[in-house]
C-alpha cells in the first residue's frame, strides 16, 4: 500500500482524482434517475428503456468524437461546452412535460454531450507522475471509480423515492455542475495540452493494443452488466439484498485494484485478471442464494478493477500522446456498447429461464473475454520494467547548414 501513499502525496494527484470522481459521479446516478422518472411520467418501463437506449447511443458516439476534439480545441473549451449542453439537457428531462420521442431526443443530446472527463484525466495522468507510479495510478483510478457505482444508485434511489424523481435528476445535474467546475478549474488542465493528431479520425483503433483493450473492455463490462441484471432479477427491486450483493461485487473490485495494482504487467496480465472474473461469475451461476452470490461475486470483483487498469496502461503505452484521448474514447465506447448488450442479453435470458440465465450470459461473456485476451497476447505490450507513458509526439527539426 506504500505505493498508493506515495501517489497521493504527489502534488495534485489526490485533488485531480477527487475532482474527476465528483465530475463523473452523475454517471452512477442518471441511468436510474431517468428510468424512475420516465416510468413515473409515462407509466411504461419500455418507454424508459427507449430513453436510456437513446442516451447510451449518444454517449457511444460522443466517446471518441469529443475526446478527439480536445486535441483540436483544447480540453477546457470542449469540457465547458459539453458540460453546459449536457446539464441543460438533463434538467430538461427532469422539469419539462415531454412526449416519449422528445424524451428520447433530449436523452440522445445528453448522451452526445457527456463531458469527456475520463479520457481527459487519463491523458493527464502520465504528465503528473513518474513512469514507476503510472500503473499504480491507473489501478487506483479504476478502483476508486467503484465508489460511483456503489454510492450513486443508492443516493438516486433514496432521493427519487423519498422526495421525488425530479429531485433525483436535479441532484445529478447539480453534482455534474459542481464536479465539472472543480475538474475544469484544476491547474493540471492548464498545464497539459494535447497535441492535435495528424491521423484521420478512427485510425488509432487500428493499433492492436487499442483494439484489444476495446474488445476486452466490451466483453468485461458486458459480463458485469449481465451480473447486475441477474442480481436484481434474483432478489427483486423491493428488498435490500440486491443492493447489498452488488455493493459486495464492487467492494471486491475495489479490493482487487488496491492489492493487485502494483503487480507488473506482462503479456498474460489481462488474461489472468479476466480469468478471476470468469471463475467467480461461473461459480455464481450455480445458486441464487444470497450468501453464495455474495462470496462468488466478491471473488469475481477482484479481477475487474485490475483488468481495467491493465487496459488503460496498455493503451497509454501504445499510442502517441496526441492520440491518447481518442483512444480512451474508443475504449469507453466499447464498454458502453458492452453494457447495453450485456443488459439486453441478460434480460432476454431472464425471461426464458429466470435469474440464472443472466449469470450464464455473464459467464459466456467473461469466457469470451478470457479467450480474446489469450488470442490477443501477441498484441499485448510487456510493461514489466517499461514505462507505460504515451509515445512522445515528435516533429522534424530543420538543421541549419554549417
Amino acid at each position: 500500500m506504500g505505493s498508493y501513499t506515495d501517489l497521493l502525496r504527489t502534488s495534485g494527484v489526490a485533488r485531480i482524482i477527487a475532482a474527476q470522481l465528483t465530475a463523473r459521479f452523475p454517471s452512477g446516478m442518471l441511468s436510474l434517475a431517468f428510468l424512475l422518472h420516465v416510468e413515473q411520467q409515462t407509466g411504461s418501463y419500455g418507454a424508459a428503456g427507449l430513453v436510456l437506449a437513446a442516451t447510451s447511443i449518444g454517449q457511444a458516439i460522443a466517446g471518441p468524437l469529443t475526446s478527439r476534439l480536445m486535441g483540436r480545441f483544447g480540453m477546457r473549451p470542449v469540457l465547458i461546452t459539453t458540460l453546459a449542453v449536457c446539464v441543460t439537457a438533463v434538467v430538461a428531462i427532469g422539469v419539462l412535460p415531454l412526449t416519449v420521442p422528445m424524451y428520447m431526443g433530449v436523452g440522445f443530446i445528453a448522451g452526445l454531450s457527456t463531458p469527456p472527463v475520463q479520457p481527459a484525466v487519463r491523458t493527464i495522468y502520465p504528465k503528473m507522475v513518474n513512469s514507476r507510479q503510472l500503473t499504480p495510478l491507473f489501478s487506483l483510478d479504476a478502483s476508486a471509480q467503484e465508489i460511483i457505482w456503489v454510492v450513486g444508485p443508492v443516493v438516486t434511489t433514496f432521493v427519487s423515492t423519498q422526495i421525488g424523481t425530479v429531485w433525483g435528476i436535479l441532484l445529478a445535474a447539480a453534482m455534474m455542475v459542481v464536479g465539472g467546475i472543480w475538474f475544469i478549474s484544476s491547474p493540471e488542465l492548464g498545464r497539459v495540452r494535447i497535441p492535435r493528431s495528424k491521423r484521420r479520425f478512427g485510425v488509432v483503433l487500428s493499433r492492436p493494443p487499442v483494439l484489444l483493450a476495446t474488445i476486452v473492455g466490451f466483453l468485461l463490462i458486458g459480463a458485469c452488466a449481465a451480473v447486475e441484471a441477474g442480481v436484481v432479477a434474483a432478489f427483486g427491486h423491493d428488498g435490500a439484498e440486491a443492493g447489498i450483493v452488488l455493493a459486495i461485487f464492487s467492494v471486491g473490485s475495489l479490493a482487487g485494484g488496491l492489492f493487485l495494482g502494483h503487480v507488473p504487467i506482462g503479456p498474460w496480465a489481462t488474461a489472468r485478471r479476466l480469468f478471476i472474473v470468469f471463475a467467480g461469475v461461473a461459480l455464481a451461476a450455480f445458486a441464487m442464494d444470497f450468501w453464495w452470490l455474495s462470496v462468488t461475486l466478491f471473488i469475481a470483483g477482484i479481477g475487474i478493477a485490475p483488468a481495467l487498469a491493465v487496459l488503460f496502461a496498455i493503451v497509454s503505452a501504445s499510442v502517441k500522446f496526441s492520440d491518447t484521448a481518442e483512444a480512451y474514447g474508443w475504449v469507453g465506447t466499447g464498454q458502453l456498447i458492452g453494457a447495453a448488450l450485456g443488459s439486453a442479453l441478460a434480460g432476454f435470458l431472464i425471461d426464458l429461464s429466470g435469474a440464472q440465465g443472466a449469470f450464464w450470459a455473464a459467464t459466456a461473456l467473461a469466457l469470451l473475454g478470457v479467450i480474446a485476451a489469450v488470442l490477443g497476447r501477441p498484441w499485448h505490450p510487456d510493461l514489466r520494467g517499461r514505462d507505460a507513458s504515451p509515445i512522445p509526439d515528435t516533429e522534424p527539426v530543420p538543421l541549419q547548414p554549417s
